[in-house]
């Protein structure tokens, strides 16, 4: 891996990428849709270029001398179906169909854990995908466009079904740090977690070894969103828990939606959002991990949490679907 192109990389998970890349001595391809957003990554050794998923030219462009793309570009948010295909599934096809006419050689693909329905048992290489909310729908439509595009060709495709990636820039943090944070339901659910460097240095080996497949991944012990916030607790007691049942916060978020202010803009709180983050989704330790030869830094959130703490101290950030410039 020499040439690197990271589509997404002034969103969440992205931009963690990018930074890393840059620190291992990559010099990553940033494609950066608004302009403003792209000053976050103009302190590292990166290059920046203008660029959408819905312009052909630009996915061109940008993937042009390139042998490996790390695809994390799409809009990321819970809602309808709809909303999400323009980018997710036809901005992802469109980027592939960019990849293989410049000879790309490794396609690595941010999917997510919501391609599945809620499980029992913790998820692994022969639990079956399935769902219907409408990202994880977008997200599953995506994988079988990519690995029909891929067969035959001299590509190593990944598509790495990602859990709940946290970190001092996500939407949980950033309520943290106002003293106020809010989850629907009754949070006993067990879900899959990942801090947001074991993400990043997860991608970037899975580019540089050629692993490729289809895979969810986490950490190495699935912790219900109860256990989540005590964690959180332990280090800032003053912290206010807000929990609303599921139906009221499903109520809330789809009256918010018929607003005409939103009914535009990429939105983070959606009825799917509440139906998503009270699912059952564990995840099978070392799944990935193992074929690769790393392992997490942060193995359990009891180690990830205060890590994203310490983060929290001297940051500040705005999340992209949150940034109107």
């Amino acid at each position: 891996m020499k040439h690197v192109l990271v589509t997404g990389a002034t969103g969440f998970i992205g931009y963690e990428v990018a930074r890393r890349l840059a620190e291992q001595g990559y010099r990553p391809r940033c494609l950066v849709r608004r302009p403003l957003r792209g000053g976050l990554l103009a302190g590292g050794d990166v290059e920046l270029m203008q660029g959408d998923l819905t312009s052909r030219e630009s996915l061109r462009r940008a993937v042009r001398g390139m042998d490996t793309v790390l695809h994390l570009g799409a809009r990321a948010t819970f809602e309808d179906y709809g909303r999400l295909r323009p980018t997710i599934v036809e901005g992802s096809v469109e980027m592939m169909k960019a990849a293989l006419a410049a000879g790309v050689k490794t396609f690595v693909y941010s999917s997510s854990l919501l391609v599945y329905s809620s499980q029992d048992r913790p998820i692994d290489a022969a639990t079956p995908a399935g769902t219907r909310l409408g990202y994880g729908r977008a997200k599953l439509e995506t994988e079988a466009s990519l690995q029909q595009m891929a067969a035959g060709n001299d590509l190593a495709l990944s598509m790495v079904r990602l859990p709940h990636v946290y970190g001092a820039r996500d939407l949980i943090f950033e309520q943290i740090r106002r003293g106020r944070a809010i989850y629907p339901g009754p949070g006993r659910n067990l879900f899959a977690h990942l801090h947001i460097a074991d993400a990043a240095r997860l991608l970037i080996r899975i580019a540089e070894t050629r692993w490729s497949g289809v895979s969810a991944v986490a950490d190495q012990r699935p912790a219900t969103w109860v256990e989540f916030f005590a964690v959180v607790k332990e280090y800032l007691p003053h912290l206010r828990l807000v929990k609303l049942p599921r139906w009221l916060a499903l109520l809330g978020t789809a009256l918010l939606g018929m607003t005409p202010r939103r009914r535009d803009r990429p939105f983070l709180y959606t009825p799917d959002a509440v139906r998503s983050a009270n699912m059952r989704l564990p995840v099978q330790a070392g799944l990935i991990w193992d074929e690769i030869g790393i392992q997490p830094l942060f193995p359990t959130i009891d180690e990830g949490i205060p890590a994203v703490l310490d983060d929290c101290v001297a940051f500040r950030w705005v999340h992209p679907v949150n940034d109107r410039r």
